[in-house]
């Protein structure tokens, strides 16, 4: 499993690779023309920004309170898998 350390040291292109292989996709929205994806990879949080013209990846640090992450998805969040994926 990919550690968040080392996660956020990679490139751009590997870390989407990396969640395409190792993340589970747990929760979309929407929010001004952006498209936001919402992924668990080693225990952590990730969330994938795409818009028409740029794509962001952005991690939240470990101590970062589950429930603040989770609240803008609550209607999305299936939390069975998300408890599953988590433990």
């Amino acid at each position: 499993m990919l550690e968040y350390s080392m996660f956020e040291r990679l490139p751009y292109r590997s870390q989407r690779e990396a969640l395409k292989k190792e993340g589970t996709l747990i929760a979309r929205r929407q929010v001004n023309g952006y498209t936001i994806l919402l992924y668990v990879i080693g225990h952590t949080f990730v969330e994938v920004w795409t818009g028409t013209e740029a794509e962001v990846v952005s991690t939240f640090k470990k101590t970062a309170d589950a429930l603040a992450v989770l609240e803008p998805y609550a209607n999305e969040v299936d939390i069975r898998q998300l408890i599953d994926t988590l433990y």
